[in-house]
């Protein structure tokens, strides 16, 4: 496994990110309500509940984290909360993801629709919907902070870095069937409801394994969080829409999400390389 003698059983590294996905959904269904989940009701209570996981969560870190770390770093530090390299953390990345995302990102600025995010009170009304904050702040927020800035430094204490790149995003991805339950309370046949909360599954994984890859790589948590972001701006890329394009846009977007992928290919290792970051903390790992 490649581990230090002082690092943790394999129970403890498993068993405690575990416990702490569950307390994280669990935290967002305490509240006694009848609304949906877009309810500013139901919305403000969940930030309550994200605020409580963003506070009880470096707890399991100072007392389940990997001992190798927490000897050798402070907790702020193994939390992704530096200051040296993060300005670089903060904007590297979000543009590799922007490559990556170049077929989507192009499909967006060549839809007339663009022209509302320039308008003033697009952004005004945007602060002021609380289904907007949830997206785009404190979902993202809350989510790396637990899934990724607390509960990787504690599979660490038995996993390696690419196992714990590996394993982390299955307790994210679980995480999402929550959302199954909310479908099939408005209705929805729980076959339907059960294949679309595997796909969700399947992309939220993918995404948390390459957000815990990120975090590994730069060791600030401002890097996941602001990818998070954008991403849940951008949303899943719609296939359908491209297939729905004149001849000549559809050739052109799809080259545009091939284009992206070869060069998020080539330029990923250096994009990432920890001295960029000032990554001293997670850079040696093995």
């Amino acid at each position: 496994m490649g581990f230090n003698q002082t690092d943790n059983p394999f129970l403890v590294s498993t068993l405690t990110p575990l416990l702490m996905g569950v307390s994280y959904v669990a935290s967002l269904y305490v509240w006694p309500t009848k609304h949906e989940r877009d309810h500013p009701d139901t919305i403000k209570r969940r930030f309550v509940s994200a605020a409580f996981m963003t506070v009880i969560s470096p707890l399991f870190v100072t007392t389940f984290g990997a001992p190798h770390l927490l000897q050798q770093n402070s907790l702020c530090e193994i939390l992704g909360l530096r200051l040296p390299g993060l300005i670089p953390a903060s904007i590297f990345p979000v543009l590799l993801t922007v490559i990556l995302f170049l077929g989507p990102t192009v499909m967006l600025f060549t839809d007339p629709r663009v022209r509302v995010y320039w308008l003033p009170m697009y952004w005004k009304q945007s602060l002021k919907d609380w289904i907007w904050w949830r997206n785009h702040v404190v979902a993202p927020f809350s989510e790396e902070f637990t899934f990724r800035a607390c509960m990787v430094p504690i599979l660490l204490g038995y996993y390696t870095k690419k196992q714990t790149m590996l394993i982390s995003p299955l307790f994210f991805g679980v995480a999402h069937f929550h959302h199954m339950v909310e479908r099939i309370r408005k209705g929805q046949p729980i076959l339907t409801s059960f294949l679309f909360s595997m796909f969700q599954f399947t992309y939220t994984t993918i995404f948390g394994t390459y957000s815990a890859f990120l975090f590994l790589s730069t060791g600030h948590f401002a890097t996941p969080f602001l990818v998070h972001a954008y991403c849940n701006f951008m949303g899943f890329p719609d296939i359908a829409e491209v297939l729905s394009f004149e001849p000549k846009k559809r050739l052109f977007v799809s080259l545009m999400f091939i284009l992206g992928a070869i060069l998020f290919y080539f330029v990923l290792t250096p994009v990432t390389s920890a001295n960029i970051y000032l990554n001293f903390i997670y850079a040696d790992l093995p």
